[in-house]
């Protein structure tokens, strides 16, 4: 499989024919349309080496975060960072030429594998409290956009040799190379936790949060929606106990089920469109906006369901110390227009890649300057972009335009 991926790759290469990556098909909403032919990995699947006295596992890029999970589970660890599913797993399908009648074949399944959470680089609640998806990569295997298979980082906890290219990799979203394989520092599960509700309005909310974030109790996630604060905590059984009693409030019972509806956005909030993710400092009063929102990470990232213009949303986002992204949905024009013409995006066999984000089956697609899903760059980091993106894919076939239309 991976030298089938190799020579698509140096195929594509030479004909300067741009490629798809996609994995389980989970986040394809996410990130600007892209063009090209899909290059699926979901094949390309299996735990390569799991250590659990080490905290350390290896899986190739096409493996279901739901089966790592589940390993994983079994000696009482996790993944530290919560990467978010989006969609929930299916009972298997066979896949078409694996042992299935082709004409028979229900669609896919779709589904969050290991190289596309890498890939995104989101991470769920628990983020601000253990760290994000960066910070638990300790290495990486690539195919750059030329067909060359590179290798970095590695599968120890105090690997510091070189640069750090394999973090560089979470968030690309693909775009400076194909991930095959990630190695990932693992955590035990905490001992106990408990999650305690506080009706507060979103002012007092936030003013809580961040007092909190300042005091030593073992909190692991904060969420505010609808005039109700909710608070993890978790750790040795002895600290949730005292920060319990300390903190106060009223146990939540399905806690389990409310994180993990949170972690993939399941719940009938996230349905909304033009839905935002803004990324301001935790200790911003209320935007008061007057849209729907919901608040995580301690105030950090504030949800907006809006349908203000980005201009408008990315300049509340700057004022507030952060930035804005529109994470799905499209956002209403600032009025001022430049026209592609991309073809619509591939498709996978089964079901269907989503259209662009103009309309369904639209070819030519209005974007307003500005109107893009990312905060446009900075002149000097735009430069330090496009010259990674020329080392790594020179010839721009790697989910072209997906962060941004240049690279």
């Amino acid at each position: 499989m991976l030298d089938t991926l190799i020579e698509r790759i140096r195929a594509a290469h030479e004909t300067h024919s741009p490629l798809i990556i996609q994995g389980g098909g989970s986040k394809t909403f996410y990130g600007n349309p892209d063009e090209g032919e899909v290059l699926g990995t979901r094949k390309f699947t299996g735990v390569v080496d799991y250590q659990p006295k080490e905290l350390v596992l290896t899986a190739r890029a096409g493996t279901p975060l739901a089966e790592i999970e589940a390993l994983l589970a079994e000696q009482n660890q996790m993944l530290a960072f919560e990467p978010p599913h989006f969609v929930p797993l299916p009972n298997p399908l066979p896949l078409a030429g694996e042992g299935a009648n082709d004409a028979l074949c229900a669609p896919r399944p779709i589904y969050a594998t290991l190289g596309g959470c890498i890939a995104a680089g989101l991470s769920g609640p628990r983020r601000p409290y253990a760290g994000a998806a960066r910070d638990f990569v300790l290495g990486v295997r690539i195919i750059d956009g030329t067909g060359q298979p590179l290798r970095f980082g590695g599968q120890v906890i105090k690997n510091v040799a070189g640069y750090d290219v394999s973090r560089l990799m979470v968030g690309a979203l693909g775009t400076l190379g194909l991930i095959t394989e990630v190695s990932l520092k693992i955590l035990p599960k905490p001992a106990a936790e408990i999650t305690l509700q506080f009706e507060l309005d979103e002012a007092s909310a936030i003013l809580k949060m961040n007092q909190w974030a300042g005091q030593p109790l073992p909190l692991s996630a904060t969420s505010w929606h609808a005039g109700l604060l909710t608070v993890r905590l978790s750790g040795a059984a002895s600290a949730v106990q005292v920060a319990q009693a300390k903190l106060g409030g009223e146990a939540l019972h399905d806690a389990s089920g409310f994180w993990q509806r949170l972690r993939d956005q399941a719940t009938p909030f996230f349905d909304k469109r033009p839905l935002w993710r803004l990324a301001v400092k935790p200790t911003t009063p209320p935007l008061n906006l007057g849209d729907a929102q919901w608040i995580e990470w301690g105030g950090a990232v504030r949800w907006l369901a809006s349908e203000r213009p980005a201009n408008t949303l990315r300049e509340v986002a700057k004022t507030a110390g952060g930035h804005a992204t529109l994470f799905r949905g499209d956002a209403p024009s600032d009025g001022t227009f430049s026209h592609s013409t991309k073809p619509a995006s591939g498709q996978v066999a089964g079901y269907p890649h989503p259209s662009p984000r103009t309309g369904e089956g639209a070819n030519v697609m209005p974007t307003a300057i500005n109107d893009g899903v990312f905060t446009p760059l900075a002149p000097a980091l735009a430069t330090l972009h496009r010259a990674l993106k020329q080392r790594f894919d020179p010839h721009g076939i790697l989910n072209h335009g997906r962060l941004y239309p240049d690279f």
